[in-house]
């Protein structure tokens, strides 16, 4: 699970073991959290964020488990900040986090690895450390099931 803050294009991403409603709920509360941590060490309580902070677009696909309305529910009840946007369908030229799987699919591509461990810290490492440079001014064409740089 990952996401782009447009204003900096600093990166989070969430290994999860399960694409469903609770993991994708149980990553956003991460994703909440420091959040709210960057507001207390920029001198604001973790109250006030809630309260006075900003409103926080998150923007998703269409996947079934972003709209089960058991989480949309308690989304809204524990993070008031954060208002969900959904994408069309088949427009994934829209959302930036789809230039950052490109880009790190292209820099794992043809490299073996010894385990899933292997894997997923050389990816957070690329991608939560700021290690995988992205070509922003790249464009993403839809074509069907797949997304193609141009």
């Amino acid at each position: 699970m990952g996401g782009i803050r447009y204003s900096d294009k600093k990166r989070f991403v969430e290994f999860l073991k399960t694409s469903n409603s609770e993991s994708f709920y149980n990553g956003l509360k991460v994703f909440y959290q420091e959040l709210i941590q960057e507001g207390c060490d920029s001198g604001k309580s973790a109250h006030d964020f809630s309260v006075k902070g900003p409103q926080i677009i998150i923007i998703l696909d269409n996947a079934s488990f972003h709209k089960k309305a058991e989480f949309i529910q308690k989304i809204g009840e524990n993070m008031p900040n954060i208002q969900l946007e959904f994408l069309p369908k088949y427009s994934p030229e829209y959302n930036l986090i789809e230039l950052v799987w490109h880009s790190a699919k292209e820099y794992v591509a043809h490299r073996l690895f010894t385990s899933i461990e292997d894997l997923e810290a050389l990816l957070h490492k690329l991608l939560n450390e700021g290690e995988l440079i992205i070509p922003w001014s790249r464009k993403l064409k839809n074509q069907g099931n797949s997304v193609i740089p141009i």
